[in-house]
């Protein structure tokens, strides 16, 4: 059995969580938006056509934020389209995915939803196609009290009190060339700047995110950053992270030191961020907004099979299994150990579109990357402290990988402490040591385990809880020293308190 020790200490603290960083994702993409959280003729809708039993689903995750309308689709979205009468609404062509989209939901229903769902939206704006004015128009129609052509429009509409959204984005993965009105950085950084300063002029209290590069492996990557930020530095908060992983050569330790990976990008996006900073002689930093991020490699070879100009297809639907759920542990925790500079994270997608929630016309279930997310984002609240972890590690192409991930949060005012840790030792269990002595009283309340013989074992409506954590777990803590066994490939939350 390899062995294995954290080491914290409670004045060594990495940074406040930001609940924002449990956010998700809903785009108007396959089976999100309708059959997912829209379906007025479901039995299970409420009066207005949102499905309860997802909400309730969500409600359990704790979901601060949701991300919305997308992704890929805004670059061609006139939000227009989606509010007033929805007998007046148009049908049109989507050449995001290749779909029509009815406009039967939209902005005033998503924010119908939101309340429900008991979370707030992180709105996009269309950079792509469209520009400066329409950004400004949104943001009134959103957030002015009323008086003005667009905040009298959404009174017309049924909504005299404004929705009063405080996070936008400045377009989406505009350097991709799958993006449309795709742009350079210096184009992108310019339009991003004067947008991101008419929008506040309409409003000043609004946040806004700018569109890092696409992903780490784009040509862009890195010179991208730094161009857009020297442009947009003073009218933006956030630059955003895109990254998915995928399994495609069955190769599960390698599939595991993806979080290495995700490590160095977040990395050296902070360090672009702070070089330009250094440049510009600012005394703001801008914090990072990882709004999208997920497992998403299950539906390619399907989706290529679609028929094009179909709504609502069974789109991106990725299968999860039960490695799947360990690397989404193991991706939240590298999150949480920047939380000084992660400010927003958003887990896309929420429902049916590489989602942790599925649904039929018969119900709706958990997928197995539902319950590290429910985890992380109930128990990973308060401070993250400074987690050495101090564990064997094995070759990887991203460099040495340490068969632990862990990280260690503590809620000072519920005098709780709470460890995440991933075993991705595929054979072997792993023995656990951590001294809590700093911790005085504090005993384990808790050992909460997801584990599965099987690492391609998935959930389905018809045995939902195949892949499902238990109260199962060996953790003690004996005169201030913390001891625990953890089973090979395995996923654990140790909650302790006084």
């Amino acid at each position: 059995m390899k062995k294995s020790s954290l080491c914290i200490d409670k004045h060594f603290i990495v940074g406040d969580v930001d609940d924002r960083i449990y956010g998700s994702f809903i785009e108007h993409l396959g089976r999100a938006v309708y059959e997912g959280i829209y379906q007025p003729e479901s039995p299970f809708a409420d009066e207005q056509g949102l499905r309860e039993d997802v909400i309730k689903l969500i409600n359990q995750l704790n979901v601060p934020l949701v991300r919305y309308p997308g992704g890929n689709f805004v670059s061609g979205y006139h939000w227009e389209d989606g509010v007033g009468p929805k007998s007046e609404r148009p049908e049109k062509i989507d050449l995001a995915w290749n779909v029509i989209e009815t406009n039967q939901f939209g902005l005033n229903e998503f924010m119908d939803w939101a309340k429900k769902a008991n979370t707030a939206p992180m709105m996009a704006v269309n950079l792509g196609t469209r520009g400066v004015d329409d950004a400004k128009n949104i943001v009134e129609y959103c957030n002015l009290k009323g008086g003005s052509y667009y905040s009298d429009l959404r009174k017309k509409h049924g909504y005299q009190d404004p929705h009063d959204i405080k996070l936008w984005c400045l377009g989406n993965e505009m350097d991709g060339p799958w993006q449309m009105g795709h742009k350079t950085a210096q184009e992108y950084g310019r339009l991003a700047a004067e947008a991101g300063r008419i929008m506040k002029m309409v409003d000043p209290s609004i946040e806004l995110v700018a569109c890092g590069s696409s992903a780490l492996t784009m040509d862009t990557f890195g010179t991208w950053e730094d161009t857009v930020l020297s442009e947009c530095y003073d009218q933006v908060e956030y630059l955003s992270l895109h990254q998915y992983y995928g399994n495609r050569d069955d190769n599960t330790p390698e599939f595991m030191a993806n979080t290495v990976a995700m490590d160095q990008f977040i990395s050296s996006v902070i360090s672009i961020c702070d070089a330009v900073k250094a440049k510009k002689r600012q005394k703001k930093s801008i914090n990072l907004s990882f709004d999208e991020w997920n497992v998403w490699y299950h539906s390619n070879e399907q989706d290529e099979k679609l028929e094009r100009w179909c709504k609502a297809p069974h789109q991106l639907e990725d299968i999860y299994n039960f490695e799947d759920a360990l690397l989404v542990a193991g991706m939240m925790i590298t999150m949480l150990r920047h939380a000084d500079r992660v400010k927003v994270a958003c887990l896309a997608q929420l429902v049916n579109v590489i989602a942790p929630i599925m649904t039929s016309d018969t119900g709706a279930w958990k997928q197995t990357i539902y319950h590290p997310f429910e985890l992380i984002s109930n128990y990973g609240r308060g401070r993250v402290l400074n987690t050495v972890v101090n564990a064997p590690v094995y070759e990887s192409i991203h460099g040495d990988a340490p068969y632990l991930d862990s990280v260690c949060t503590m809620d000072e005012e519920n005098e709780t402490l709470t460890l995440f840790v991933v075993n991705k030792d595929l054979e072997d269990s792993m023995e656990l040591t951590c001294d809590l002595r700093q911790f005085q009283g504090y005993q384990v309340k808790e050992h909460i385990v997801l584990a599965h013989s099987d690492l391609k074992a998935i959930n389905t409506e018809e045995n939902p809880n195949n892949v499902a954590p238990v109260k199962a777990g060996n953790a003690k803590v004996t005169d201030g020293i913390l001891e625990a066994v953890l089973c090979d490939k395995s996923f654990h939350v140790i909650r302790l308190a006084k």
